[in-house]
């Protein structure tokens, strides 16, 4: 592994500048011997006289900058390459993106001296561009001329661009000459982490937010609401709130981070199952069997006051949270685990015939409940997506084409295969349970992913278990999203669930950038991983 290390940071940090004196340049001989450069003279003919007697300098021709995620596409050149200095600018050709000036001059140590159209050598300049077409996440970085220009159709790509610069001049090394052209194959390159299990603390939520940006993620799901806690400040129900909690200015706090690097918070509030902490204070609300006995977790979707306070909550977070997506859950509802639930629930049967007609079942009356939660959720302008298992085979009453499907297992009671999904035109975010489910104290048949095995077996088309959909199914897959569940909270710290999720990040996000098989092996992957920090 050592000489794996040594050989990358010295094609990433240092390949690009010259061995004499460290200025940058190298000799013609050693240029030519290195990487064939023809800048001395043929031997058939004497050389020309130079305007100094000082030897004519020539640059290898660069390399391609070693990040993660890897970039798609770099045009080399010949030329030193850039380093920040300390008394270097970053500027910026539109005020939109002094954001992302004022965090890169903080990052690499510049002037941040926002809007100006004149050049100066080590300049680091932001633009936008129109970019018509073109994919809004892509940038290109151009290195030349002692200068770095970043241009993209939006302001996350130019973001993007920073990251890229910040990794490729980590620990003193250099952006090499050319020009980067990338983009990310996937919209949506997500972690999801269940806060309503384990509390976990605003700091270190904002840590892995610094983590993901710097990753080129786009996403940070939040599931705070399950049978054992509810997490996050409520004033409208204020009862459900568990003592431990983040409130709704550490909440605000941790938005405002997650858009400064362009990241999106998804929430989520599952229901009608793993609802265990708000009946915990509406102990009236809990499923019953015909028996009288309770089912963990499960909401009586009978009554009208159950779906009043899921929607109260949906509509008080939904003004909280900004952006598109919202996750519903609709999971793992225990009615529906029963042999025959409607006769185990004869109030749910009665209340799916009196909605749905004579032939309704619990199951019609469960996906009732799933469309009118996305109804809620759509009147606040979000998209709405729910777990695999809250869809369902042979029902009168189908899920709204809109709700975007979380595929996350085919163990599940009512799972069905990914290709039903897609054939009838759904569209998917991949959470595979076999490669990007790190549950905490690997309970039942789950085990920790390991970012080796994402790396070399997983690709956004490995939906469930190891074998992929067919590629024209490709564009429906909107991308992926690694998750953390706390299903034994203690068996982790903070501190090694951390540690636990590092490669499997790195690998998870290698993939949803660019699903082809990558150009590192996976020891020279962990290797740049350790230098880049």
């Amino acid at each position: 592994m050592a000489v794996a290390l040594v050989v990358v940071a010295a094609g990433v940090s240092l390949g690009l500048w010259a061995a004499s004196g460290g200025d940058g340049g190298s000799t013609a001989s050693e240029a030519g011997a290195s990487r064939g450069a023809t800048a001395a003279a043929p031997p058939d003919r004497a050389p020309e006289a130079g305007p100094t007697p000082s030897p004519t300098r020539s640059y290898a021709l660069s390399e391609t900058p070693r990040t993660i995620p890897a970039v798609r596409d770099h045009e080399p050149a010949r030329g030193p390459g850039w380093r920040p200095g300390k008394g270097n600018r970053v500027v910026v050709a539109d005020p939109a993106l002094a954001d992302e000036g004022r965090l890169v001059a903080g990052e690499l140590g510049m002037a941040y001296a926002g809007e100006k159209d004149d050049k100066r050598a080590g300049d680091l300049r932001l633009a936008l561009n129109e970019g018509k077409g073109a994919n809004p996440e892509s940038y290109v970085m151009t290195v030349r001329d002692g200068r770095v220009e970043i241009a993209g159709p939006s302001e996350a790509g130019v973001f993007y661009g920073t990251r890229t610069l910040k990794q490729e001049t980590h620990d003193g090394g250099t952006a090499p000459e050319g020009v980067v052209k990338d983009e990310p194959a996937k919209a949506q390159r997500g972690f999801m982490l269940d806060i309503a299990r384990k509390n976990f603390t605003a700091g270190w939520i904002e840590d892995r937010i610094r983590e993901l940006g710097d990753l080129k993620f786009n996403q940070l799901g939040l599931h705070f609401s399950d049978d054992q806690g509810f997490r996050i400040e409520s004033s409208s129900h204020p009862e459900i709130v568990s003592r431990q909690h983040l409130t709704k200015a550490q909440v605000r706090k941790i938005i405002d981070l997650a858009r400064s690097r362009h990241i999106t918070i998804v929430p989520e509030i599952d229901s009608p199952g793993h609802l265990g902490a708000v009946l915990d204070a509406h102990p009236d609300l809990q499923l019953r069997t015909a028996q009288g006995s309770a089912v963990q977790g499960a909401i009586d979707i009978s009554k009208a006051q159950s779906a009043q306070i899921v929607d109260d909550l949906l509509n008080e977070y939904a003004d909280l949270f900004p952006g598109g997506p919202w996750h519903l859950g609709g999971d793992e509802y225990q009615a529906l685990t029963r042999s025959n639930p409607e006769a185990s629930f004869p109030q749910l049967a009665a209340a799916a015939r009196e909605k749905y007609g004579s032939g309704a079942t619990v199951a019609d009356l469960t996906t009732g409940w799933l469309n009118d939660r996305a109804d809620t959720v759509r009147r606040h302008q979000r998209v709405p997506r729910a777990w695999n298992d809250g869809f369902f085979r042979g029902t009168s009453v189908q899920a709204a084409k809109d709700i975007q499907v979380a595929y996350w297992t085919g163990k599940e009671i009512g799972a069905r295969p990914p290709l039903e999904y897609l054939q009838a035109g759904r569209k998917v975010i991949n959470y595979n349970d076999e490669f990007l489910y790190y549950v905490l104290g690997e309970p039942q048949t789950f085990v920790y992913p390991t970012g080796q095995r994402i790396y070399e077996q997983w690709t956004p088309r490995v939906l469930r278990g190891t074998a992929a959909v067919p590629a024209r199914y490709d564009g429906q897959i909107l991308g992926g999203s690694f998750a953390v569940w706390c299903d034994l909270a203690g068996s982790q710290t903070e501190d090694q669930v951390a540690a636990g999720i590092r490669m499997p990040l790195r690998a998870t996000v290698q993939k949803l950038w660019d699903p082809d098989k990558p150009e590192l092996s996976w020891t020279e992957f962990r290797a740049l991983a350790d230098r880049l920090g």
